[in-house]
């Protein structure tokens, strides 16, 4: 369990609107260093201070949509989080220059969204359905 200590201190620090927000979205308050935002409006903290955050839970992202989930987690940014990456995108000479012209945006899974893939049927059916024929009835 958090200490009340530490919540007030993060009260504190990042404001008592950034505090509300942050126990309604994520059930914790943290404050830590701006690291940077990506392309959906995520953004990323970090709080290397070890007597504040738990060990592994130092790095973390505000979702910038209420309906979150984690496919919203660019791959270079995901990378950083689970401490594959040292440094962060905004700060890593490699993710930089490594990074093509042509490449596209980063997409969010779709999954049973509107925009979700489904596949188009080109063949026809096997199976006809049974139409009944209308005939004239007989005296």
């Amino acid at each position: 369990m958090v200490s009340l200590v530490r919540t007030l201190r993060n009260m504190r620090r990042a404001g008592l609107k950034e505090w509300w927000r942050q126990m309604q979205y994520i059930g914790d308050a943290k404050y830590g260093r701006f690291v940077g935002k990506d392309q959906f409006g995520n953004r990323y903290f970090e709080n290397l201070n070890p007597e504040e955050e738990i060990p592994g839970r130092h790095r973390w992202v505000d979702y910038a949509q209420h309906e979150f989930h984690a496919s919203q987690v660019p791959p270079e940014w995901h990378s950083w989080i689970h401490h594959i990456r040292q440094s962060p995108p905004t700060e890593d000479a490699v993710v930089k220059s490594l990074t093509p012209p042509w490449q596209a945006p980063w997409v969010e899974n779709l999954t049973g969204t509107r925009g979700a893939f489904k596949t188009y049927n080109t063949a026809g059916p096997k199976i006809q359905p049974w139409e009944p024929k209308v005939t004239a009835r007989g005296a």
